[in-house]
């Protein structure tokens, strides 16, 4: 029997948030790690896989993991550089600036997976837009969706893609074999012309739940059969980084917690048990927006 942990499979950066006088702070970031932190603080088992630097930068990823409770065993730790995020605020929503050539996570290859997979993976972020690395993670996409729990949120970046036609036939792939999908607004705009319609296309294919989130008006999650819906909590926003991460931290917590993160629990899942993880993934992600940068909350905040 496969392990009942989380692995979350994605990028691991610093965010280089804005300070004073035009000046930059580092943070820990990154859109899986974020999610990866979220989970450990949430009290879920976690782990995470990514490449890491063996600089002060990289050491500073994983003991922010860590102090989670977040396993890092399975990243490769190498000497390249870390992938670096400039983010540029406007308004409180967040803009980003990458520096990721020949960094640490992004060169990696299949010989660098992990020999064992746990219950439940967790896949996203601007890691599968670049190379070679997203065909690494599609590459473990492939080997586990047949059996294991499978999360994707594409977390869509369109001013960093190359090769935007490449990028869209991979998203499609690793939509469809997913078990459950994540999507903002936005991402289902970039996708399709037809929102609705693409979201009865994924669950048409088999997948088991799609959850789209929309900033102030909540999120909603589909299921065949049934849609059900969780309002935004009314909080003051600091700024937008990492709510969509800790979305998706609580929602995969509350599966966790109820036993239906596995395979056969996805394809029973009943609206119920879906509900309540709604409704912690918001909760959480409300917690996010009032702190500045990606500061998801731990388990005794909720």
């Amino acid at each position: 029997m496969p392990d009942a942990s989380i692995l979350c499979c994605g990028e691991a950066l610093i965010d280089m948030l804005p300070g004073p006088g035009g000046s930059f702070l580092p943070r820990p970031g990154g859109a899986v790690f974020n999610t990866a932190l979220a989970l450990g603080r949430l009290g879920a088992r976690a782990e995470f896989f990514w490449g890491l630097s063996r600089d002060d930068l990289g050491d500073l990823l994983a003991g922010h993991l860590a102090a989670a409770g977040v396993n890092t065993a399975a990243c490769p730790r190498v000497d390249r550089p870390c992938t670096l995020a400039f983010v540029h605020l406007e308004n409180g929503q967040a803009r980003y600036e990458f520096s990721d050539t020949g960094t640490a996570g992004r060169m990696l290859t299949c010989a660098d997976l992990p020999a064992t997979l746990p219950e439940a993976l967790f896949f996203g972020g601007i890691s599968l837009a670049a190379e070679p690395c997203g065909s690494t993670m599609e590459a473990l996409f492939a080997r586990a969706a047949p059996s294991r729990a499978v999360m994707v949120d594409p977390n869509i970046r369109p001013g960093l893609l190359r090769d935007p036609a490449n990028y869209r036939m991979r998203l499609s792939r690793m939509l469809r074999g997913a078990d459950i999908v994540k999507l903002s607004t936005e991402d289902l705009g970039w996708l399709a012309p037809e929102p609705d319609a693409a979201v009865a296309a994924l669950l048409e294919a088999g997948v088991r739940l799609v959850c789209v989130t929309d900033g102030a008006r909540g999120a909603r999650a589909h299921l065949r059969g049934a849609t059900l819906h969780a309002p935004a909590h009314s909080v003051r926003v600091a700024d937008t980084v990492g709510a969509g991460d800790t979305f998706n931290a609580g929602l995969l917590a509350s599966l966790q917690a109820a036993g239906a993160l596995t395979k056969p629990g996805l394809a029973q899942l009943a609206p119920g048990t879906v509900q309540t993880a709604l409704d912690l993934a918001t909760a959480a992600a409300a917690i996010t927006v009032s702190r500045l940068g990606a500061d998801p909350p731990w388990a005794h905040e909720l």
